[in-house]
């Protein structure tokens, strides 16, 4: 394999991983329009349509995806590769690339984010905001960032927040003219914003705690959303009440912005953790943000 099939290839792989032309480019330093001429030269190299592209989306052809399958297993044992020669540099710098949540990033990522890099000053981070659970490992991150109990008992996981707890909240506009529950079966009186994961279509599960155990709440949704910020912007407006994270509404709470109900009927659960694949050797750049982490949520 000489050197422009190998550069064919690294591009094709880019735009299968990130499924956009646009950041595909981005992630590969160099311009879209170069970067299709790439993956167009790679097609007409094998003689078949490898991409099939619209103006919103790129998708496989399922020769595309035999492909994709084949090299990409082979890109990432070079990256890793480089990696391991990687973690012998003297000082951290390069790239931490972070998939979580935008609630974690919130809660766990961002008050830290200052003094990591006043300590690390030539390591910057590539947080990239998922909602869903991806596969850290076969997206090519170098951590991710979840609730406890959402990660895989094959990944090393770094405990990051306290656990945390949910809280339901509406808008003093939105109770004018209605009782406040005082139960989680008085929500059936009530409007509910719920939230969505995007990858299944399925809702987040309104569970409380009672003396007999769990309570699972079948609410009426005037509105599913699969963006936390969307939904605390929703019950601020007053369309109804919304089920979150306490940590997210505690500010709008205690201004008075958002009323919180049924507080002790709402559930704890574990707080975030940052998890990675163990591997035998590591970028100095990746060792430090872990163990920055690991002491900054002891």
């Amino acid at each position: 394999m000489d050197g422009t099939e190998f550069s064919q290839l690294k591009a094709f792989v880019a735009v299968c991983d990130e499924r956009a032309f646009g950041r595909a480019a981005k992630r590969l330093a160099i311009s879209p329009s170069a970067l299709s001429r790439t993956v167009r030269s790679l097609e007409s190299r094998l003689g078949i349509r490898l991409l099939n592209r619209t103006t919103r989306s790129v998708g496989l052809t399922e020769a595309g995806s035999v492909l994709y399958d084949r090299v990409k297993p082979m890109m990432m044992a070079m990256d890793e590769a480089v990696l391991a020669v990687g973690a012998y540099q003297d000082e951290p710098k390069g790239v931490v690339r972070i998939n979580l949540p935008s609630i974690a990033a919130r809660i766990a990522i961002l008050p830290r984010l200052q003094q990591f890099r006043l300590a690390y000053p030539q390591v910057r981070l590539d947080l990239a905001i998922d909602n869903d659970i991806a596969d850290v490992v076969a997206q090519g991150f170098d951590a991710g960032v979840r609730i406890g109990g959402q990660i895989s008992r094959d990944m090393v996981a770094v405990r990051l927040t306290r656990d945390l707890r949910m809280a339901v909240v509406g808008a003093p506009s939105y109770f004018a003219d209605r009782r406040l529950p005082q139960a989680p079966a008085d929500l059936k009186d009530h409007f509910c914003l719920t939230y969505k994961w995007k990858s299944t279509g399925a809702l987040y599960p309104w569970r409380f705690e009672g003396v007999d155990g769990a309570i699972d709440v079948d609410v009426e949704n005037v509105l599913t959303v699969d963006d936390t910020d969307l939904l605390l912007s929703a019950a601020r407006q007053g369309l109804g009440l919304a089920y979150l994270i306490e940590d997210l509404v505690a500010p709008f709470v205690e201004s008075k912005e958002l009323i919180r109900v049924l507080e002790p009927w709402c559930r704890v659960f574990p707080g975030f953790y940052l998890y990675y694949s163990e591997r035998t050797h590591m970028a100095a750049s990746v060792r430090a943000f872990i163990d920055f982490m690991k002491v900054a949520g002891a």
